[in-house]
């Protein structure tokens, strides 16, 4: 008899959607800033952005089960994109040339990456960062990542 496995038949993230308040200022950061393409959108409720294998998706909010807007300067999501290891300090200064706020500049942590955080426009949490060498990690590592050799 063949049985249903359910969740277990998951085998990869399709997208991930930001609900917005301000859905066209959001669509404008994600497309000046990192010259994200429309792949699709949705009148004036939603887009979508290709990223990889994985759409990026904008929806204002307004749904019944959305619930309300979050307090100003309170992060809903944090959302990562990996690049090479030059380019998270060309992503830094393209940031301060756009005057764009920083929450820390680009920093190797104490596991293998480099990354750098900076706010969208709805406070959601964006990390740049690039795979490096567990050599290059922070001299004085906090403990809360080890590196298995």
């Amino acid at each position: 008899m063949n049985k249903h496995e359910g969740f277990k038949t998951i085998r990869s993230l399709d997208y991930v959607i930001l609900l917005c308040d301000d859905l066209a200022k959001m669509k404008t950061f994600y497309e000046r800033l990192f010259e994200f393409q429309v792949e699709e959108g949705l009148s004036d409720q939603m887009v979508f952005f290709r990223v990889g294998t994985l759409f990026l998706g904008l929806r204002k909010r307004g749904r019944p089960y959305d619930g309300p807007s979050l307090p100003t300067l309170s992060a809903s999501v944090q959302i990562s994109f990996r690049v090479p290891p030059e380019d998270v300090d060309f992503a830094y200064d393209k940031l301060v040339e756009d005057g764009i706020d920083v929450i820390e500049p680009p920093t190797n942590q104490d596991w293998p990456h480099r990354t750098l955080f900076f706010h969208d426009p709805e406070h959601n949490v964006i990390e740049i960062f690039a795979d490096i060498h567990p050599r290059e990690t922070l001299a004085k590592p906090s403990g809360a990542h080890q590196v298995v050799e």
